[in-house]
């Protein structure tokens, strides 16, 4: 395992698994969104395995919909030298706020936070360790906006410099996009609580309210490639650009060895 984050030790990350996924499994389809397939294999392994190539020791995934089943079937595709506990979050049906304060308490911060449906270079990361602000909440923004796929559905973010001033799915100014990987301190559970209504409440509540204190942090991943994966349409385009992603790297290698 190739290790990248050892100047900040960052020893601690949380995958947001709770939901049931159904935009992306139509009609209520038998396999469960973290094992859907991506190129012949299931698309949790994509995120565990960018969190093992960052030197993470401990995974706290947060699962409720059909957790049992969900948690037996992802228990064998963690990679070794990673720690996995999985969370139960029984109000799994709400907001992911929920999901994330299912962790208070449990998970060492600064800590690395993203979703199970998100792809996401390793120069994502990379940048969120380099550039993080330690008692902030430091989010990777992509400013690439002609390249986003569905850009109505994206969550967008408004920045000032390095600092995000607004954040929601229907901004009608921004300048960015929530790529939906955060390096996060203890305060974003403060935060969490404080954004409940009638106990629920959205990751981006939480972010909203940082931000409003100027603790909200936006990390440029620059020309590092991302992917929401949330419906079929996502899915194929995530594939599409896989493809062409290890065909280039398959022929550098090749230029590179004379082959």
């Amino acid at each position: 395992m190739t290790i990248r984050n050892s100047g900040n030790l960052i020893s601690d990350a949380v995958v947001l698994m709770a939901g049931a996924g159904s935009r992306l499994r139509p009609g209520g389809a038998a396999t469960a969104k973290p094992l859907i397939p991506v190129l012949g294999r299931p698309l949790i392994c994509y995120t565990l395995e960018a969190i093992a190539r960052a030197g993470v020791e401990n995974v706290y995934i947060v699962v409720g919909f059909e957790r049992e089943a969900v948690t037996a079937q992802v228990r064998p595709l963690i990679p070794s030298g990673v720690n996995v506990r999985f969370v139960n979050n029984p109000d799994w049906d709400r907001q992911n706020g929920i999901s994330v304060l299912a962790v208070a308490g449990q998970v060492r911060a600064p800590f690395l936070l993203t979703m199970c449906d998100h792809l996401f270079d390793d120069a994502v990361v990379d940048a969120l360790v380099r550039e993080a602000v330690r008692d902030e909440i430091n989010l990777a923004i992509d400013r690439k906006l002609d390249s986003v796929f569905d850009l109505d559905d994206a969550m967008k973010v408004q920045t000032r410099k390095n600092q995000i001033v607004a954040i929601g799915k229907n901004l009608a100014t921004y300048d960015s996009i929530d790529t939906g990987v955060f390096v996060c301190a203890d305060i974003l559970f403060d935060y969490l609580n404080q954004a409940k209504r009638e106990e629920d409440c959205s990751l981006a509540d939480g972010v909203r309210l940082a931000a409003a204190d100027g603790k909200a942090r936006a990390v440029d991943i620059e020309g590092a490639w991302w992917q929401d994966v949330d419906t079929p349409e996502m899915l194929r385009a995530a594939e599409k650009k896989l493809k062409s992603r290890i065909g280039q790297r398959i022929a550098t290698a090749d230029v590179r060895s004379g082959g």
